[in-house]
């Protein structure tokens, strides 16, 4: 006899059943906004990171122009306006990692850097940068410098952004009174933790406001924004990056009484290297001329690379495609090639492989790339092609010169390996 009630098994689907298909559109809504944004994410990402290509290629110019004047026979007050303008440079060029840094979707895509710094030198540049904008805006300035290590492995590049954000907004947000910057290294446990403590007489915070800093593109309340500017990224992604790096930011504020910010960083101690970032006087000069081929479709990069490697001592041609890359190699010898990552039509680790399936001479010769982007992801494939090295824009003439010899040696060592095992045979 029929009880009327509703199974799984029968001819009508049971309560529970029946929800679950109406919830299914709603899944398949939900799943499909979450795929959407992702997307958009991604492409995002990627018209960020080609900008911040764009923007790096003139600025390996700038920086590299810089280097060479300040190589040359300069007066005192010349030397000071070329150190000025690499300075400049080269913070911009901190700045376009940060705008791209933005784009990533977690702090574990940031990759923070593992290269020696001086960390000295970085809270001098810091105090100098707060000076100068404390005077620029009428304010007093304040600086205690602990005894900080000489030398520690970490994020420099990124840690200078973060603390030029964290100075800038200091002083933006402080009308009369005076900013500050302390600077410490603190033992915690086996870690080595740099603290950069930057303070401000200024507007300052209530508690729901702090709640709302962090938050990306949001000001503390709409009136920041429309009176001093700017998208509120900034403190969002510095305490990103500082997480990445291993420390925090930590901010203590009272409405009209100012506000204290404190970055730390860990880093690692007891490795030897040169300071990344170090200011040369003067290029590394070739203990011999090189023929080498730039691979590049810009125009202005070539004639900055042409002013770089004649200061070094090369002779540099030039190839705007790498088809004609291709047939320069064909026809004659040369030393090296470099390669611009993102060339138009056939891109650059295309063209390192088509390099290495030329015969002969040719397709051993050494290519290293050039690149705007900072991608690991990038670097692995370019190094898969058979490029010897990858390196970032901008590129200094100092920095370009030592990796060619590193290169160069690296490749002499081999074929000298290769011709001992041949006789050997």
């Amino acid at each position: 006899m029929a009880t009327g009630k509703t199974t799984s098994r029968g001819g009508r689907d049971s309560k529970p059943a029946r929800a679950a298909k109406r919830a299914q559109p709603r899944r398949r809504l939900a799943k499909a906004g979450t795929d959407a944004a992702a997307r958009q994410e991604r492409v995002t990402e990627r018209v960020v990171s080609e900008l911040a290509h764009d923007i790096r290629t003139p600025l390996t110019g700038i920086i590299a122009l810089a280097e060479l004047l300040a190589a040359s026979e300069l007066g005192e007050r010349e030397r000071q306006w070329v150190a000025a303008l690499k300075s400049s440079a080269d913070h911009l060029a901190t700045l376009t990692t940060l705008v791209v840094d933005a784009a990533k979707r977690n702090a574990r895509e940031l990759a923070p850097l593992r290269e020696p710094f001086d960390p000295q030198a970085l809270a001098q540049a810091a105090a100098v940068s707060l000076r100068t904008r404390a005077e620029g805006a009428g304010l007093a300035c304040r600086i205690e410098i602990g005894t900080l290590p000489r030398l520690v492995v970490g994020d420099g590049v990124r840690l200078r952004a973060a603390l030029e954000n964290l100075i800038e907004n200091a002083v933006k947000f402080t009308e009369r009174g005076e900013v500050g910057l302390a600077v410490m290294a603190k033992r915690q446990g086996r870690r080595l933790l740099l603290q950069f403590a930057v303070s401000d007489s200024g507007i300052g915070l209530s508690a729901a406001e702090i709640r709302r800093l962090f938050k990306p593109f949001s000001q503390a309340h709409g009136g920041i924004a429309r009176r001093f500017g700017g998208a509120g990224l900034g403190l969002s992604l510095v305490k990103r990056l500082a997480r990445a790096m291993g420390g925090d930011l930590k901010v203590e504020s009272s409405p009209g009484k100012g506000s204290t910010f404190t970055l730390s960083v860990a880093v690692g101690t007891g490795q030897s290297g040169q300071p990344a970032g170090a200011i040369e006087t003067a290029p590394v000069v070739a203990s011999r001329p090189l023929a080498i081929l730039y691979v590049e479709d810009n125009p202005y990069a070539r004639v900055v690379m042409n002013s770089i490697l004649t200061a070094l001592g090369h002779r540099p041609d030039f190839a705007g495609s790498a088809e004609r890359a291709l047939a320069a190699l064909s026809a004659r010898h040369y030393d090296l090639v470099l390669m611009d990552i993102s060339l138009g039509g056939t891109g650059g680790i295309e063209a390192a492989r088509q390099i290495r399936a030329l015969p002969g001479a040719a397709g051993r010769v050494p290519v290293i790339g050039i690149s705007g982007r900072e991608d690991p992801a990038q670097a692995r494939a370019a190094r898969a092609a058979g490029m010897a090295e990858y390196l970032i824009k901008p590129v200094s003439p100092r920095g370009l010169a030592l990796a060619i010899a590193a290169v160069l040696g690296a490749s002499a060592g081999s074929a000298a390996g290769s011709a001992a095992a041949r006789s050997r045979r």
